[in-house]
Order: C-alpha cells, then structure tokens, then sequence
C-alpha cells in the first residue's frame, strides 16, 4: 500500500508543544513541505522568533537562529546578504513582528531585502499569556483588555499586508489562513510562492497567516476556527496585496 501523507524530511522528529487547536503546526508542516518540494533544505536557514513558536529551531530540520525580540528580519537580512546562496525565512507571531519588531519589518521590506517572512496572526499574545496585540480585534477581549479593545484607549487593529503593499520594496504580499482544509491548500501555495520569490531575487516577500489560538481566546478549537471566519476575515480580507509578476501581466 503507498503511504499518501508523510513528515517532511525539512521537519525533525521532535514532539511539538502547541497546545491542541493551534495554527501553528500546521504552519510548520507547509513551511517544511515548500522546502521540501524546492530542494533547498541544504541551505535553508530560518530564524526563530520570541513567542509560542521560540522553539522553531526544535522542528525546522534545517539550520535555524533564534534572535531577540522582534529582530527576525534584521537577522534574515544579515544572514543573506553574508551567504546569499541561502534561503532564508523569518517566522514570526503578531506581537514579534507587528509590535516590537515593526521597525525591522517596515525597513527590510522598504530596502527589499531578498528574505521571506511567515506572519502568524492569530489576534492575541500567545506564549506570555494572552495580553492584546497589534492584531487584536476592536471588542476583542485580552487579559489587558478585559472589557475589549476600546479605539479610543488602545487605537486600531493593524493590517499588516496592507501596511506594507504601499511599500515600493515589498515585491509579493499575501494573506491566507488554516482554518479550514481549502484554506490550508491556498496558504501552502502562498507560501511556495514566496520562497519562490526569494529564489528569483526578486526581493521582499511575505506571507500572513490567520491562525487559531484557543487557549488565550478561550474557547474550544471548533469556535476558534468560527471566530476566524465570522471575526478576523472581514477584518483581515484574504487575497494577494503586492505581486510584482501579476503586475507585469
């Protein structure tokens, strides 16, 4: 009998820690199987960011830093103009990298720089205990916004994608998300296209992906998967915001 599904090779053999529901493995399956399917596990180098996914280096069976806070690109950016034969992705949460590490983000797509980034959105701080993000829903509760984020205290939800798409830098921008199986299908398509990207020398790319976290939401995984798409969908409309190809065309 063929086996249909296997582990990626570009995924070790260790037992990850997510808690049940979350987007996160999924997206640590796509990202390996992209790697897989390009042939460049030899020289692929991911960085591993600060938050629920900080053990990355555990899983990526390639060769992965792990960086402060919300440095992911500047350590992406570093690592690839040193060996530009590398590939070279960033994975990264909400509150790394569209709040402490806005800065990096902003600026490596501004110059360009040849390096991809994986954008988990899932609304919420995960690892430090489910305080408000960048990302977090208006009315949306979190443990410092117990009574929902309110405009008028804590300003609005940033859309990252579209943040950037006004960048003359970011050369192919794109949201998708995990919660559902046709959704999973598009976003390993996303992400394929932006290693593809890197390879080409085409320059930035990124991919966001609205991912489920029920723990610090509080709810079961059948209504996290709800809650994106009756909650963070009309929030964080799907689709592609920056292709240069589709431009050309």
């Amino acid at each position: 009998m063929q086996q249909v599904n296997k582990k990626p090779k570009s995924l070790t053999e260790a037992r990850m820690h997510y808690c049940p529901g979350c987007g996160h493995g999924i997206a640590h399956r796509l990202v390996a199987e992209c790697i897989d399917e390009l042939g460049v596990q030899g020289r692929a180098v991911g960085v591993a960011p600060v938050g629920c996914s900080v053990f990355a280096d555990d899983y990526f069976n390639c060769d992965m830093i792990q960086g402060p806070h919300g440095r992911g690109p500047a350590i992406a950016t570093g690592i690839k103009r040193c060996r530009p034969q590398c590939v070279v992705f960033s994975y990264q949460g909400d509150g790394d990298l569209a709040s402490i590490g806005m800065a990096e983000t902003i600026h490596s797509a501004a110059r360009s720089e040849n390096i991809t980034l994986v954008f988990i959105n899932n609304s919420i701080y995960g690892m430090t205990g489910g305080q408000m993000a960048p990302t977090t829903l208006l009315g949306q509760k979190s443990t410092t916004s117990p009574k929902g984020r309110d405009a008028a205290v804590n300003g609005y939800p940033i859309r990252v994608c579209e943040l950037l798409s006004q960048l003359e830098g970011a050369r192919y921008l794109e949201r998708t998300s995990v919660h559902s199986a046709a959704h999973v299908i598009k976003t390993k398509k996303a992400l394929k296209k932006a290693f593809q990207c890197q390879l080409d020398n085409k320059g930035f790319s990124m991919v966001e992906v609205l991912s489920m976290c029920p723990t610090n939401l509080g709810i079961t995984p059948k209504e996290c998967v709800k809650f994106i798409a009756e909650k963070m969908l009309p929030q964080y409309p799907l689709g592609v915001y920056k292709d240069l190809d589709a431009k050309k065309g």
